[in-house]
This record gives structure tokens, sequence and C-alpha cells, in this order.
């Protein structure tokens, strides 16, 4: 494959979000039991993606825990991107990939992960038109977020299970939150 054809390839790891408006951008990530939600506004031409390991809550930020391991945190960053780029959040279209349950003697948090992507976005009114999440295998996912389009390759099992020790190292030990809250 050509680089024309393959375009600029981000990669989205874990904790983190993209949000681009270049028709020649692929975002890509490898997901086991993460959850990736890819979000795009076709009138205003920008899209991106994110990828998140724990749904989250409000109760588990204000408790001192590693935003960006959170679902919550990481929608919301999406959306604000995207929203500041000239996306309209009724025009939002959404896909979401992953939750696999690629441990057997884990509660199923990728089960819980795509639950919740489902939910939030259905309480932010953003349709979701396609959706890959469940099964046992992890998945490497492409996503055009101009276009829209998307396409993911199943992993073999010794690929899920890097993308399992990925997933499941301790979070980087982050210096205690501040009080004030920095918007950018």
């Amino acid at each position: 494959m050509s680089m024309d054809q393959a375009g600029k390839r981000v990669h989205v790891i874990q904790g983190e979000y993209k949000v681009v408006s270049d028709p020649d951008v692929v975002l890509t990530t490898i997901l086991g039991s993460c959850v990736a939600a890819c979000l795009r506004d076709p009138v205003a031409g920008v899209g991106g993606m994110n990828h998140f390991l724990l749904p989250g809550s409000a109760e588990a930020l204000s408790a001192g825990g590693d935003a960006t391991r959170y679902g919550v945190h990481l929608m919301e960053l999406l959306i604000n991107g995207l929203l500041k780029k000239g996306a309209r959040r009724d025009r939002l279209e959404a896909k979401i990939f992953g939750g696999a349950k690629t441990i057997a003697r884990f509660s199923n948090v990728g089960e819980q992960n795509a639950r919740f992507a489902r939910q939030f976005l259905s309480d932010e009114g953003i349709k979701i038109v396609s959706e890959s999440t469940g099964g046992e295998h992890g998945r490497k996912l492409e996503f055009w977020p101009i276009s829209g389009r998307a396409r993911q390759y199943a992993l073999t099992g010794v690929e899920t299970q890097k993308t399992v020790q990925m997933e499941t190292r301790p979070a980087p030990v982050s210096k205690p939150a501040e009080s004030s809250i920095e918007f950018f």
C-alpha cells in the first residue's frame, strides 16, 4: 500500500483523544477491553477518536483518579474538541469499537465500557451509526474521521495478550490533583 492510500497515520493510545480536520489523516488504535469512540460532523468536516480503559464517574475523578483512564473524561474532551473545530452537537455521529472480554477471570470491564459509551452518547443526543463491541479478541482499528470510514482487524491470541498487558499495567503515578481547573 502506498503512502497516498494509507494517508497520514496518527496513533491514539490509551488515555488520549485526537481531533482532526485533515481528510488525509487516518486515526489508528489497538483495543482489548478498552473502547474507542469515533465521532464526526460530516458537514463541518471534522472528526476524532478517543481511547479509554474504564467507564469512570465524577466520583472516581474527584477521588484523585487518573482522569485520562476514564471514558467520562475522554468523551467530554473529544466532544468539546470537535465543537471547538466547528462541529455542531446535533450533527455528530458516532461509531464505537472495542470492549472485548480479553481476560476470562476478570469482571467484564469491556462490556461495561461499551455500555457506558452507548449510554453517554444517548444522553448527549449523539446518534450511533455503527458499533463493533464485545467478543474475546482485541481489535486494530483505523478510522478516517472526515469520511467516517472505519476498518477493523481482529487480533490473534498473542496480539490480544500483548494488548491486555498494556491495559492492565498500573497507571503512571501522577502528581496530586490541584484544586484549580485549566481549560485549554
